[in-house]
């Protein structure tokens, strides 16, 4: 009688990172960076330590290629916001768009936008630089779009302090759709946008 031996697939190198990212991830969404350990991430994943120490080398190289993903996804969905000129457009329509993909992108990947709207206890230094440089690059791409004109109503001429407010709202609603989808789902905020953006325009 013939025996057959089931030869288990092996991961590639690739696709054994995301893993043990995705494992680092669940237990940050959960109890915090301060609950990473390499035991627990290797736990998590159902490997075994010396695997995790191959693929990163430390526990700061984890958290180091974690923060580098999370904000990469981050911002590639923030770059799909961006306004364009908005003298060009209908401008209540383009922001109300442009928030519109906003809330969906935080809405499908709560967990990467908990990190960047809401960071953890115990968050590593390099996630507060990231952040604080990807809300730069957001409000100089704000600050070129409402240039003087462009937006409705009588509103101040100082774009820089325009898209400062903008961009508080906006991370506000995102806020509250991570906090309580329910009682704020999009389409109550997108309403509430609409509203504001009527009366700036009254």
């Amino acid at each position: 009688m013939a025996q057959t031996t089931t030869r288990r697939t092996r991961m590639t190198a690739s696709a054994r990172r995301e893993q043990v990212l995705d494992a680092t991830m669940e237990i940050v969404s959960k109890q915090g960076f301060q609950a990473v350990t390499i035991e627990a991430v290797a736990k998590t994943a159902g490997i075994t330590r010396p695997i995790v120490y191959e693929h990163f080398g430390n526990l700061q190289g984890l958290l180091q290629a974690l923060v580098k993903r999370e904000m990469s996804q981050a911002l590639e969905q923030v770059s799909e916001t961006a306004l364009g000129d908005l003298a060009e457009g209908d401008p209540p329509a383009l922001m109300l768009e442009s928030l519109r993909t906003y809330l969906a992108a935080v809405k499908d990947h709560p967990r990467t936008w908990r990190l960047v709207l809401t960071p953890p206890q115990g968050a590593p230094a390099l996630l507060r630089k990231r952040i604080l440089r990807g809300r730069r690059e957001v409000l100089k791409s704000l600050t070129d779009a409402v240039s003087p004109g462009s937006l409705p109503g009588d509103l101040s001429e100082d774009p820089e302090l325009t898209a400062r407010i903008l961009s508080a709202m906006a991370d506000e609603y995102a806020r509250l759709v991570l906090s309580d989808p329910k009682r704020f789902p999009p389409a109550r905020l997108l309403e509430h946008a609409r509203w504001w953006l009527g009366q700036m325009s009254g």
